[in-house]
């Protein structure tokens, strides 16, 4: 086994480059976009009609969202509404800014969630009466009133509180672990039910950092599962429900709930056989079960190739401790970190010290060189906090609640206001690198060959590509089911009127892209386009 090989900035460096420049030379902008959503979102997720769901839990008193006249939820076990004529979930749309009351009827707390092929929002599990309830919401154009339905001829075979969901090859879900739940089980049901996966038994402590594990679909023969938990990982072959690799611990102490890091893969490109995973971040030890509220996150993040024969990690620090920070996948193939904590761990009331500062990870550079610190927002984003790539390019950043109920007098209130972050490529001295997709298929199948074309205001002077990303469900620091593919590209061809033609080839099979819809962005010189959606099929 090749030896941890470890990278360190020196703190002096990152304390002396934060002091000699001022908020206004970082890149990246902030902007408000909804002062008042109405609930605080514990989990969300943006749909191909450019509209974004949000939702919260039930059981958590009056939101600051009515549901509408005659639309209440009746729960006599319900401490706090036994007649709750508030909603806990909104559709916003991102074209108008406007807010629309969803209705759930279950509780959603801590629940898991995963786009389906045709679109549809599949959710499932949650607490008390919603602990083994299926979910979906199929989105609809904005002048629509979809909803969510609680589907009746179905239900989770055991209950999952703390789980995560990951779409397969088959364009299935695969649903991983739970409090208490060292199974798998699959929508649409299998005919061996939930099945035992030992991993998450043999990694569970006396704080339970085994929940919220990160689920990757791998590129490889099969679509095989990198599966993360605690300090340690498998690959899991889904089909057959057998672990078929042990990867070496990861050093640095628990990273998932209640310990706060965040996950995800890099782009999958070339000719799709590799995929190495990041994970960033975490609690000391024993945070959570200490209440060590001001106990300092640790900074490491520890980088492998899940696809090598002899995989080994690689560490190196962020400019910040955090825990509880979101991991984008963005267009270029770099990944956003932001929101969180500088100290504590996940759980009610449970971090101190917010970390404003966002962080570009840039894959491809010299380690010692891949972290690039952004312009700080002024809004914590903390415990139950999410962020979201957008079409245009921005991130969406929703929610944050650390607390029982909503709460707005206290340190960190009840964040019920909804900004973006506008990343460096979107700043106005580039926009006229930034490529327009004028025409591009709707559905591609695999393996297919299409052309996507572009206009540039500037003369094209390198390859333009094509990369497409999911759209995930995100929720306690884990976007379930984000991937990044660069497809496979030709020369752009000048094709007159300003326009250039790409030929682009359509992924082979559904471990490198799971069938369903992704936004497909065209990018620049590192300059991404507005995203046009696009849905691969089997």
């Amino acid at each position: 086994m090749a030896e941890l090989v470890r990278y360190k900035i020196p703190e002096i460096v990152v304390i002396f480059l934060l002091f000699s420049i001022t908020r206004a030379d970082l890149p990246g902008t902030w902007e408000l976009i909804v002062q008042d959503a109405g609930i605080a979102s514990m989990h969300t997720a943006v749909t191909r009609f450019n509209t974004v769901v949000l939702l919260d839990r039930t059981n958590i008193g009056p939101s600051r969202k009515a549901l509408g006249r005659h639309r209440c939820r009746k729960d006599p076990n319900d401490a706090v509404l036994k007649r709750d004529c508030y909603a806990h979930s909104v559709l916003f749309d991102l074209a108008t800014n406007q807010i629309r009351p969803l209705m759930i009827q279950t509780d959603t707390w801590c629940s898991s969630g995963q786009f389906l092929p045709d679109g549809s929002l599949l959710q499932t599990g949650g607490d008390r009466d919603g602990f083994k309830k299926i979910r979906k919401f199929e989105p609809c154009d904005p002048n629509e009133t979809c909803d969510w339905v609680e589907l009746q001829d179905t239900e989770l075979i055991t209950g999952r509180w703390y789980a995560s969901n990951q779409i397969l090859p088959d364009g299935s879900v695969i649903i991983v672990g739970g409090r208490g739940t060292n199974t798998v089980e699959y929508y649409p049901p299998r005919q061996n039910g939930a099945v035992p996966f030992q991993f998450l038994a043999d990694v569970e402590d006396k704080q339970m950092d085994n929940l919220y594990p990160y689920v990757h679909l791998l590129p490889d023969d099969g679509g095989n599962l990198f599966v993360f938990a605690n300090s340690r990982a498998v690959k899991y072959d889904h089909r057959i429900n057998v672990v078929v690799k042990e990867y070496p611990p990861l050093d640095g102490g628990p990273r998932n709930y209640p310990s706060g890091g965040s996950s995800a893969m890099l782009a999958i490109q070339g000719d799709f056989s590799t995929a190495e995973i990041l994970i960033c971040g975490g609690a000391q030890p024993g945070a959570f079960t200490a209440r060590a509220v001001d106990a300092p996150a640790h900074g490491t993040c520890g980088r492998i190739v899940a696809t090598a024969e002899d995989p080994a990690w690689v560490t190196e620090e962020m400019p910040f401790g955090r825990i509880m920070g979101d991991m984008v996948n963005l267009p270029t193939g770099e990944i956003l970190i932001i929101n969180g904590a500088q100290a504590g761990s996940q759980g009610f009331e449970m971090g101190s010290d917010p970390c404003l500062y966002p962080l570009l990870y840039r894959p491809d550079q010299p380690i010692g060189l891949r972290f690039m610190t952004l312009n700080p927002g002024t809004v914590p984003r903390m415990y139950h906090s999410t962020a979201n790539l957008l079409p245009d390019g921005r991130i969406l950043l929703a929610g944050s609640n650390p607390h029982y109920f909503y709460k707005f007098n206290a340190e960190f209130p009840t964040e019920l206001r909804i900004e973006a972050f506008s990343p460096e490529y979107l700043s106005p001295d580039r926009a006229n690198l930034r490529p327009e997709i004028r025409e591009i298929p709707q559905i591609v199948r695999y393996g297919e060959v299409f052309d996507v074309f572009v206009t540039v205001p500037l003369p094209v002077v390198e390859t333009i590509q094509i990369n497409w990303g999911s759209a995930p469900f995100a929720t306690h620091s884990f976007s379930q089911g984000q991937r990044l593919v660069k497809l496979t590209v030709g020369p752009s061809i000048p094709d007159g009127e300003g326009r250039y033609r790409i030929q682009c080839t359509a992924p082979l099979n559904g471990a490198v892209s799971p069938p369903g819809y992704y936004m497909a962005f065209a990018v620049n010189q590192g300059v991404p386009s507005f995203a046009r959606w696009i849905r691969i099929v089997l």
